[in-house]
């Protein structure tokens, strides 16, 4: 599939998708990157700093572990 600029010149007809496989393919093509298998690897694949693995947004390492043990400390 030639998927460059068409110039003046050239004969559109060849570089055409009919319509039909074209809205299939954008619809697989949607799905498939909005998929939780897609999202991981995306994120897996994004380089972290060292420093951002050991200081998160939040401040705490294990937030169910945290809470657990800021509620134990009210009681």
């Amino acid at each position: 599939m030639d998927l460059s600029f068409a110039h003046p010149n050239r004969d559109l007809g060849t570089a055409m998708l009919p319509t039909g496989l074209a809205v299939l393919m954008a619809m697989v093509t949607s799905r498939q990157a909005a998929s939780c298998t897609a999202r991981i690897q995306t994120r897996l694949s994004m380089p972290l700093p060292v420093a951002a693995l050991l200081a998160p947004v939040d401040g705490c390492f294990h937030r169910a572990a945290a809470t657990a043990l800021h509620q134990w400390g009210e009681a």
